[in-house]
């Protein structure tokens, strides 16, 4: 079953290409991806939520990465109007992103994949976690979300970017996080890495222990058109850290298009 996700328009205006965003578990996609879409005037920024996170409603069924994907390919077409679809996802949106490639290559021209991996984690730790969200809703993620998702040098100079974020995990849907936590319990795309085509940017944090840089250096070396970049002092949230780098790397990942969009 599809799962209903939910878009936000970020930045820029219909008639634009666009970069259709996502974000990581535990998050909405505003708050990590408005100081990026401020360094890219020229794209038409769209967001989108996870099922329970955001705008997006709780869902009613579990669902896979691969239905995500189907989701976001509906939303591509509903919102696009034919204009050139770029893709950038963080975590799990990467994920998606992943699957999208392999799936619907022909609704983007380009993927940036952010802090994700073919797979992620271990999925026994991944429904353990499903059960105890579901039992004990998302505020008990707190403790250990602070080194999860922020390098420490963020931590300490953003305190309150840091607040907001991690304010927002007890208010994420129990059903939708762990829903999510058992889609990516089940993905696994490493073997099928090279039947990806369309160029794909890998961006690591060099901070990061959820999605280490050797997970975005494995995509980048087995699809056929991979580049990698790391981003000092970033951790899993790199578009929240380093909003303007990202960016930049985006830019350049668009420009080496034969046109720049």
């Amino acid at each position: 079953m599809t799962p209903t996700i939910t878009t936000t328009e970020i930045s820029g205006a219909p008639g634009m290409p666009v970069l259709m965003v996502g974000p990581s578990l535990g998050t909405a996609v505003e708050a990590l991806w408005c100081p990026v879409a401020a360094h890219l005037p020229g794209l038409h920024v769209i967001g989108w939520d996870l099922p329970g996170h955001g705008h997006s409603p709780a869902p009613e069924n579990t669902y896979s990465i691969a239905s995500l994907a189907r989701a976001i390919t509906q939303a591509v077409e509903r919102t696009t109007h034919g204009q050139p679809v770029h893709y950038a996802g963080v975590s799990v949106s990467g994920a998606v992103g992943l699957q999208l490639l392999l799936d619907d290559p022909a609704a983007l021209r380009t993927a940036t994949l952010l802090c994700t991996g073919a797979r992620i984690g271990d999925p026994d730790e991944w429904r353990t976690r499903a059960r105890i969200v579901s039992s004990d809703g998302t505020a008990v993620l707190l403790p250990n979300a602070r080194a999860r998702w922020f390098s420490s040098a963020f931590a300490k100079h953003h305190p309150a970017t840091v607040q907001t974020v991690l304010d927002n995990l007890p208010h994420v849907d129990r059903a939708g996080y762990a829903a999510t936590c058992l889609a990516l319990a089940d993905f696994d795309q490493r073997s099928r890495l090279p039947e990806i085509t369309l160029p794909v940017l890998a961006i690591a944090g060099a901070d990061d222990i959820v999605t280490p840089p050797s997970h975005l250096k494995l995509i980048s070396e087995r699809v056929r058109y991979g580049r990698y970049a790391e981003i000092p002092d970033a951790a899993h949230l790199a578009p929240l850290e380093q909003p303007a780098k990202v960016a930049s790397l985006i830019a350049t990942h668009l420009g080496r298009l034969p046109r720049a969009v």
